[in-house]
């Protein structure tokens, strides 16, 4: 009865931080879609403000996992830590190479799943939260290389389009103040291969704590995470032994997330939103 009052009355407080969030992810959408190129100032600025937008929604997620007890992995939270991991590898990503036009996909995301998680709330059912260290660090690891290849797919998607302008000789208000594309191919490599490393990392973890794969409902996520190792790792062996690039790269790096993406975001919603499992 306690817990239930204690819950009611951090309510309103725990989802200050959240309307934040999203608001200010909201307005760093608009700013990024005025189609104006942004000088050097003009970034450092949205780059600070993507930090205060970031911090608000990390402090949004640990607030609900304090009051939970430990870090819930529901599909909305788990969203939601997703789309703070990219906001945070793309305003790494911004700092380095001026490729703020990304934002206006993963900013959007990440102010929806700030409203969805703020207003779905905490699940009552906390028999898996993270409490387990090991398991902590294995999901950590998991969500870092799935949000850094998920930009990485995004980087692939912007480095496809310019190409294309390029030969068309058509170059479109959304690719002002582009870096050239020798810029972009290789920040996308060094995302993929951090991506790559993490992924090895988080697979080879997972092998410590998973005891029964089908009584945790984890084969599908396990052989497509699998997958999707092996398609990045085919990609970086071909670019390391034949040179790939272009649209090869850009196919493999497109299959694999959508890979990452069925194996942790896609079989979550299937086993929590269709089949009501935990």
């Amino acid at each position: 009865m306690r817990h239930c009052r204690d819950a009611t009355d951090t309510a309103p407080m725990r989802l200050v931080p959240f309307l934040i969030a999203a608001a200010l992810y909201a307005a760093l959408t608009w700013r990024i879609l005025r189609g104006s190129a942004l000088d050097p100032r003009s970034r450092q600025l949205l780059v600070g403000v993507g930090g205060a937008a970031l911090a608000a929604h990390l402090i949004s997620l640990f607030i609900d996992a304090r009051a939970a007890g430990g870090i819930h992995l529901h599909f909305f939270a788990a969203l939601s830590w997703v789309s703070a991991s990219m906001a945070s590898v793309l305003l790494i990503a911004i700092s380095l190479r001026p490729i703020e036009r990304i934002g206006s996909v993963v900013f959007p995301i990440a102010a929806a799943a700030c409203l969805l998680v703020g207003f779905a709330g905490a699940p009552s059912d906390t028999s898996s939260n993270l409490r387990d260290w090991r398991i902590a660090v294995h999901a950590v690891l998991a969500l870092v290389a799935f949000a850094t290849l998920a930009v990485a797919a995004l980087v692939a998607v912007m480095l496809g389009i310019q190409d294309r302008a390029l030969r068309a000789r058509r170059f479109a208000p959304w690719l002002q103040g582009a870096p050239p594309l020798t810029q972009v191919e290789a920040l996308l490599f060094q995302l993929i291969g951090t991506g790559f490393a993490l992924l090895s990392l988080a697979l080879v973890s997972g092998v410590m704590f998973v005891h029964d794969l089908f009584a945790q409902h984890l084969v599908h996520k396990t052989v497509l995470a699998i997958a999707a190792w092996l398609v990045f790792g085919t990609l970086l062996l071909g670019r390391w032994r034949f040179g790939w690039r272009g649209q090869r790269a850009i196919r493999l790096v497109l299959i694999g997330a959508a890979l990452l993406v069925l194996a942790y975001l896609g079989s979550k919603f299937v086993l929590e939103m269709v089949l009501q499992r935990g």
